[in-house]
């Protein structure tokens, strides 16, 4: 049983969401320069109840059902002192090697990176904020303006989590391309304009030069080779997914001759309470995106499933009873 210090909670966790950074570390070892050395307990996408609190906490009580904020800065440099702190070099992020994650039954959280659960929002939803959180960030970097062209290359959890974020500022004409019909579908129930399955047509290939702003959320090695021909002179592309491998090729002569904006975006910073306040006054529909629920002693079982089984399913969670 984790020991609290005085400004941090107890909280039993109740669900935790399988993200695609726990299949890889899972199955391949490694993200790219975030390599597992030791053991390592997986799972940071999660919710549960407070049942203890330390001395020095406010606003926060023993039964308050809520979300965890994964990352932990140190608060101190200047990444922090500037709002940044995914950029923190000190962080401490759940289930990214050395620091264990939330497969357990509780876990000892700082309050300040603790937020609470809207009335209507279940613990399975909270697992989906913080995949929200990654798609509202992106789109903020981006600062993606009304009545653009936009195009989001994939659609998984962090796919249709940007797109919920585009939906919702109004941000023009969306189109989401992804290679399983079954989550084309999905994006097309929560707004988009145009979905394209690039395994059955030439539709993707036809569109060079097409878009303001191209989302890559895939983690695809080909999808992020393809964004900088898919994106208008002058305009941006936004490297959200990250991808297994270290170092691919990429057309700088594209981003070159177009003067493209390339962000990357690395996790999030700020976004959890945006990403309640979506869910509370209902704007976002985070339960679409659950598609199976396995207990905690089948955590491995529930791993493999996210693995396998990709073209039917979008997000697979752990419940805790």
């Amino acid at each position: 049983m984790p020991r609290i210090g005085k400004d941090e909670v107890l909280v039993s966790i109740k669900a935790v969401g399988i993200c695609g950074s726990d299949v890889h570390y899972y199955t391949t070892g490694r993200i790219g320069d975030f390599v597992v050395e030791k053991p390592l307990i997986l799972g940071h996408e999660c919710s549960g109840e407070i049942v203890e609190v330390g001395k020095n906490v406010e606003g926060l009580q023993l039964g308050d059902r809520v979300a965890l904020e994964p990352g932990i800065p140190c608060r101190k440099c200047q990444y922090c002192k500037s709002g940044r702190y995914n950029l923190c070099p000190n962080v401490r992020f759940m289930a990214t090697p050395p620091v264990d994650g939330a497969f357990v039954e509780y876990v000892a959280h700082p309050a300040d990176f603790v937020f609470k659960l809207p009335e209507k929002t279940s613990y399975e939803e909270a697992t989906l904020f913080e995949p929200l959180a990654v798609g509202l960030y992106s789109v903020v970097r981006a600062k993606v303006s009304f009545g653009g062209e936009i195009l989001i290359l994939g659609a998984g959890p962090i796919g249709l989590a940007t797109l919920q974020a585009v939906v919702n500022i109004g941000g023009g004409r969306v189109t989401v391309a992804d290679i399983y019909d079954f989550r084309l579908k999905k994006a097309r129930e929560l707004g988009a304009d145009k979905v394209i399955n690039p395994q059955q047509s030439d539709a993707l290939d036809k569109l060079r030069s097409s878009f303001d702003y191209v989302f890559e959320t895939a983690g695809s090695v080909v999808t992020t080779q393809q964004t900088v021909k898919l994106a208008k002179r002058g305009r941006k592309v936004i490297l959200v997914g990250l991808p297994a491998q270290e170092a691919i090729e990429f057309n700088t002569n594209q981003i070159i001759t177009k003067e493209l904006d390339v962000l990357g975006i690395f996790r999030y910073a700020n976004m959890y309470p945006k990403a309640v306040r979506l869910a509370e006054k209902g704007q976002v529909n985070l339960k679409t995106l659950i598609s199976k629920k396995f207990p905690f002693p089948q955590t491995e079982e529930a791993l493999k499933y996210a693995r396998d089984n990709k073209e039917s399913s979008i997000k697979t969670l752990v419940i805790f009873d």
